[in-house]
Parts: C-alpha cells; structure tokens; sequence
C-alpha cells in the first residue's frame, strides 16, 4: 500500500517537473552494443542520461546490465556523461546492474526509482548530489558501496521522498571508503543504514580482500622507476642515503648509497608487500673510474648532466 503511494507521488513530482514529451536529443550504443538515450545540458557541453519517450511509458527502456560511458562521441563531437537524469531509469525492473562512471556529479530525482532487479549499486566519488527517491523501490538491494569521501545528506527515513526504501536502510549493507565510516554516521539519510562497513565488500578492510602485487623498482637514464602487476595502483616510497661520512682516515670513497623502498596501494586492494632496492652513485664499479655513470670509461658532460638528474631527484 505504502509503495503504490509513493508510485503515485512520483508520478506526480515528475509531472510537475515539466519533463518534455519526446525527452531524448540523441541515442548512442555504448562499447556493449547497449543503446543509452541522453539530452543536452542547458548549455549543449555535457550530456544527462534520459530515458525514450513519455515518462508515463518509460518503463522497462533498460535491462541486464547497462555500463555509462563517461563520453560519448556523436556527430564528430565529444562530450562528458556528467548526470543521471530525473527519471532516467524509471521502472526498469530487468535492470540487473548499472555502471555509473567517475564523470557523473549528480543523479536525479527517482532516477532508479522501482529498479527491484538491482541487487548491488555503486556510486562513485564524483558524486556530489542525489535526489530524493533516486533508489526509492529498488527491493533487491542488498549492498551499497558509495565511494564518495565526503558524504553529502540525502533524503533518509521518514522523509517525504526518501533515497533508498526502508527496506534498504534497514537490511541492505552500505560500504564507505577506509576512515570514513564516522562521517557517514553522522551525516542525515546515510546514518539511517543499519549495517555501515569500510570497504567495497570485496576487498579493503573486508576477510580475503585481493592484494597488491609487489612492485619492482628500476633505475635507467636518471629515471627511477615503479611498475606492478596489478593496474591502478598508486606507490609510496621512500629514499634514503649513507653520505655522510666521518672518520680520520686519509682516503675515503666518495660514492653515495640510495636506499629505496616501496609499496603499492589501491583502494579495494590489501597494500603490497614491501620492495627494496639500493643504488650506488660516485663511481663505476666495475670500471674503477669515479665518476663514470654510462659504463664508457670515461668522465665526460653526459656522466655530469646524470648526476644532475639524479641530485636533482633526490
């Protein structure tokens, strides 16, 4: 009884949003063969996902799984996917998942409205607004992962037109990035879940969470370079040096040891192991020659523009 209510203040929010008739500018298949319909923003730069046709029939215009590109090109011109718009996917109940890309700053009012097929939805960092009812009705969510650091208030229970359905607030689990988890509590509508957790659920702070592979470090015209196996991650490091000498001996080595460490993170992912390396620098070792960074024999402006790099990254 209580959802055909809000079934019909939907119907009537968005009859009083004045929505056009035709509502879509362009449709675009998307990398999957999957046929997105999108309008213009007010100033033709960006793009809102829409929906086709009269949003009194718009139901069901999406199904399986629907991934938004962050752009799209049409007619030779490029523009930025940067909002889910009112209605966008209203009613599409065979709407397994959907994709949401980090171009997105806003989904709109009921944009998801009644999408019971949804049983997982992510929102990504660029998030800044959602609007009331976006996620009202979406009776299979069991997990919402929101990957916004600085969570904003949405419409939470009680309210006239609240984001998510009780039935979410109450048994869905809502996952927030590591160290965020007290903003969130705090924060109107995303303190109404029940079961808050840190993580995406499959991974961070979570049992069996995937790990980074260890990165390797490498050394080759005065760049130092760190790769891993796994894509996306970001290194911390850390370079350390041995030149300080003291002493009263009458000759001393002038080389300098570089210390280097490093580890691979990324968000979702357990940190890497941590991978060492040393570096020295002052003299060919197997040469014998000070000075000689190339291995040529000699000291030359190609060994001093070397060591400049190298200070001058350090």
């Amino acid at each position: 009884m209580k959802k055909n209510y809000f079934r019909m203040l939907a119907m009537m929010l968005l009859s009083m949003m004045g929505l056009n008739a035709s509502a879509h500018d362009i449709e675009v298949a998307n990398a999957d063969g999957v046929t997105i319909y999108y309008i213009y923003s007010s100033d033709y730069r960006e793009l809102v996902v829409t929906y086709r046709g009269d949003y009194s029939t718009a139901y069901n215009e999406y199904s399986g799984n629907v991934v938004i590109p962050d752009e799209v090109t049409y007619m030779n011109r490029t523009r930025k996917v940067t909002s889910i718009g009112e209605a966008a996917f209203l009613r599409c109940s065979g709407l397994t998942s959907v994709t949401i890309p980090n171009s997105v700053t806003s989904i709109g009012y009921y944009a998801f409205y009644d999408c019971s097929g949804l049983t997982s939805i992510t929102i990504p960092n660029s998030v800044t607004s959602i609007g009331d009812g976006a996620f009202y009705g979406c009776s299979g969510l069991t997990s919402v992962v929101s990957l916004i650091k600085n969570p904003f208030e949405i419409a939470g229970k009680g309210s006239s037109y609240p984001t998510f359905s009780d039935n979410t607030f109450i048994n869905a689990t809502l996952y927030v990035p590591v160290g965020t988890i007290d903003k969130y509590k705090s924060t109107a509508g995303w303190k109404d879940f029940q079961f808050i957790e840190e993580g995406t659920g499959e991974g961070g702070t979570t049992p069996g969470a995937k790990k980074c592979a260890t990165p390797t470090i490498s050394f080759a015209d005065g760049k130092l370079t760190f790769s891993c196996e796994t894509e996306g991650v970001s290194y911390t490091y850390e370079i350390t040096n041995d030149d300080v000498k003291r002493g009263n001996a009458s000759e001393v080595q002038l080389a300098v040891v570089y210390k280097v460490s490093v580890y691979a993170t990324k968000y979702g992912y357990e940190d890497s192991d941590v991978a060492t390396a040393e570096f020295t620098f002052g003299g060919n070792v197997d040469t014998g020659v000070r000075g000689d960074m190339n291995g040529d024999n000699i000291v030359n402006a190609l060994d001093i523009q070397t060591i400049i790099m190298i200070a001058a990254m350090f």
